[in-house]
């Protein structure tokens, strides 16, 4: 593996020069994500990891789950803004305007700036994803607007995409991987 960082810090590890397992952790990722997206190229150097992130992450492909684009979207801008991680928060500020945000409340959520929505799902995935990113507590009229507009599966999957972003996140942001990186072609 070379030293020289290829993605942001990191030095990605080329299929040719993967262990065994690194390459059934990439074969893990192809399969169930159709492609080494951002964190997965960093995340393939731990293939225990791997092996579990890529199925959990492409739970969160569309028409997988019960969220709309736009309520995905709303959720994600607000973690991936909320850890100031280049790669993501353009990525996702660019989708969001493409699933029909309005760009005034994309920009108004990357910039911290309160905004709202119309629609009373997006408005509960805005503030569900506002509460918990900023560690507030959840009050009982958000919880019930929530269970009312989007019952417990939807809460489920608007909470660990979150977790999920925050990873995704963390992970682009620690290895300083900027907006609009391409990495090594694979």
């Amino acid at each position: 593996m070379s030293d020289t960082p290829t993605f942001g810090r990191y030095a990605e590890i080329p299929v040719d020069k993967m262990t065994p397992e690194q390459k059934e952790g990439y074969e893990s990722m192809l399969e169930s994500r159709g492609g080494l997206p951002g964190p997965g190229k960093i995340w393939i150097h731990n293939p225990k990891l791997a092996k579990v992130v890529g199925p959990f992450g492409g739970h969160f492909h569309a028409g997988k789950y019960s969220l709309t684009e736009r309520e995905r979207e709303i959720a994600v801008c607000v973690v991936t803004s909320k850890f100031r991680s280049d790669y993501p928060t353009w990525a996702h500020e660019r989708r969001g305007k493409q699933v029909g945000l309005d760009p005034m409340k994309v920009d108004a959520i990357l910039a911290g700036i309160h905004t709202s929505f119309d629609d009373t799902r997006e408005q509960v995935v805005y503030e569900m994803a506002i509460a918990l990113t900023n560690g507030r507590w959840v009050g009982q009229g958000l919880f019930d607007r929530a269970v009312a507009a989007l019952d417990h599966v939807g809460i489920t999957d608007v909470i660990t995409l979150m977790g999920h972003y925050s990873s995704v996140a963390m992970t682009l942001a620690f290895y300083d991987v900027p907006a609009g990186a391409q990495g090594m072609a694979r």
